[in-house]
């Protein structure tokens, strides 16, 4: 046979066997930028050639998995820029921030704004060129090897625990790395990116995706996240722990146990300063508290309470779900579906009249939302505000102004929390934020609703949705930002997930979703659950004593 038949779009395409899938996506109609191929549900490079007839899909950015590859490439194409135009500088990938990432540029130079034009005009050079990035297929002593050379002792260390038969690198010019992820068969589908220079050698990345509708984002600048993790790697820094490595060291020396306890000293001290602060603003009378989902926020609530608690002060918790209009009345999407996630889902009238009673001294008695029927009905909690009463409101519109537009802002402090953990896989990977909590709710999903991970990975989707929407735009009013990581939880989460995840057959359409996370779990050594502490936050998830 000297043809193929590869079918996608609906029409089937006769190729010459030996043509690569790079070769054959130029005959899409209707994806651009594409950088892969998914077939039966696995991704694969666009280097790969088809020996037999195949019904196959191209993935662009807007992909769960592409996007991962859009990203990858697009760091690549600006290490070798920075390289070539600026010898003796590397960037460290720091950390992602909503909707871009965080880099530092490091070396013996400051840039300016000037010099970042540069880097950008190189990489489009770059781009425009459309240059291939070509796979290596290394044994794993001979990578290990070539990062010793060039003094990444980290990325020696981590190919050596993955203990791999084959370890897979990408060559653009002439700089070899790896970002954990395919790569693009070539730089041209690179061509929608923003740099944005936040001054001494800190830069933001800003990328497509399928919630900015393909275009890049405009750039909010949230300096509290920021500060937040850069804080957090201050302190791992100090601990001479900034990669996995490191911390894997410490785990094969026995050290694991003085580490988690530090961990959740760091991290009571976080919450100490919540209520330290409130305690010296007696005009405060009510915590809004917010955070995107698995962010640890029932944990969290309920520490601040007991450090408030223990200040003398009265914590009385109120959710926003409890003032959810009834069922009926509650807006629909785009589908036709219940939208619970949007503003006027909630009671804003009814939630205002009880908040400016209790500021009036008058009792309150507060609702309780009935998920079984659809209603919102009385509860028998009264509530009324004393000189030691603090309210703790906690729920997806925390932050927004909108819905406690009635009170006057100096009885609000707001409080947005989120795991950003300031460890790093190597110089050019961090962990991302995304992926720790999604990890967090399969292992919780699993554990009191039985679902599934391909299940939980489909709800995510809607989830992140609500959170591009309905938080992450208010982030910035908050006034305090609680990172709820912990430095050493993977390891811990690693042994809880990976039987889940390997459940996940060929047959889902989140395989190569489970794969992945898989594949960065290898980096971690595991971490026995019982040593987490009783009240830790990651109990949330994993269960045990603090849940029992």
């Amino acid at each position: 046979m000297d043809t193929v038949t590869i079918t996608f779009e609906n029409i089937n395409h006769e190729y010459q066997v030996g043509t690569n899938y790079y070769t054959i996506s130029k005959d899409s109609q209707n994806i651009s930028n594409i950088v892969g191929v998914r077939i039966k549900n696995e991704v694969y490079s666009l280097d790969r050639v088809p020996r037999k007839n195949e019904e196959v899909e191209f993935i662009n950015y807007t992909d769960l998995i592409g996007n991962k590859i859009y990203k990858a490439g697009l760091k690549f194409v600006f290490q070798v820029a920075l390289a070539e135009l600026y010898p003796g500088l590397d960037i460290i990938y720091a950390h992602s921030v909503p909707r871009g990432m965080l880099g530092t540029i490091t070396g013996d130079k400051i840039l300016t704004g000037d010099d970042i034009s540069k880097i950008k005009a190189k990489m489009t050079e770059i781009i425009l060129n459309n240059e291939q990035i070509e796979k290596l297929n290394l044994h794993p002593k001979e990578a290990i090897k070539y990062y010793k050379k060039i003094n990444e002792e980290e990325k020696a260390d981590n190919v050596q625990n993955i203990n791999d038969r084959v370890v897979t690198l990408y060559k653009l010019r002439d700089k070899i790395n790896y970002f954990y992820s395919l790569m693009p068969y070539s730089t041209s589908v690179l061509n929608k990116f923003e740099l944005v220079y936040l001054g001494k050698n800190n830069i933001i990345f800003l990328y497509p995706s399928k919630r900015t509708n393909g275009a890049v984002p405009e750039y909010v600048h949230y300096d509290n996240i920021i500060d937040s993790f850069c804080n957090g790697k201050k302190w791992l820094e100090n601990l001479d722990m900034p990669y996995v490595t490191d911390l894997n060291r410490t785990i094969k020396t026995g050290g694991i146990k003085e580490f988690i306890r530090s961990n959740e000293i760091i991290f009571n001290l976080e919450i100490a300063r919540i209520a330290e602060k409130f305690q010296q603003n007696k005009d405060i009378k009510f915590l809004m508290i917010a955070g995107p989902s698995s962010s640890g926020k029932t944990t969290t609530t309920s520490r601040i309470s007991s450090y408030l608690s223990s200040y003398g002060f009265e914590p009385i918790k109120i959710s926003l779900d409890d003032y959810f209009v009834d069922k009926v009345d509650t807006p629909l999407d785009e589908d036709g579906n219940y939208d619970f996630e949007c503003l006027e889902a909630i009671d804003i009238k009814k939630f205002n009249e009880d908040l400016n009673k209790l500021l009036n001294h008058e009792e309150v008695t507060l609702p309780k939302y009935n998920f079984i029927t659809g209603k919102r009905e009385e509860s028998r909690a009264k509530v009324k505000l004393t000189e030691k009463s603090v309210f703790l409101i906690e729920g997806l519109h925390a932050l927004n102004d909108e819905l406690t537009k009635e009170i006057e802002n100096k009885y609000k402090y707001k409080i947005y929390l989120s795991p950003f953990i300031p460890l790093n896989i190597d110089r050019h990977n961090y962990i991302s934020t995304l992926d720790l909590r999604l990890l967090r709710r399969i292992i919780r999903d699993n554990r009191t609703r039985g679902y599934d991970v391909s299940k939980t990975i489909d709800i995510w989707q809607s989830v992140r949705h609500g959170e591009e929407k309905y938080i992450f735009p208010y982030i910035h009013q908050a006034d305090a930002i609680i990172n709820t990581a912990l430095a050493y939880e993977v390891g811990v989460i690693k042994v809880f997930v990976e039987p889940l995840l390997y459940s996940v057959g060929v047959d889902s359409i989140y395989y190569e979703e489970a794969r992945r996370l898989l594949d960065f779990l290898k980096q971690f050594f595991p971490i026995p659950g019982e040593y987490v502490t009783d009240e830790s936050i990651l109990r949330e998830f994993i269960g045990g004593k603090y849940n029992d």
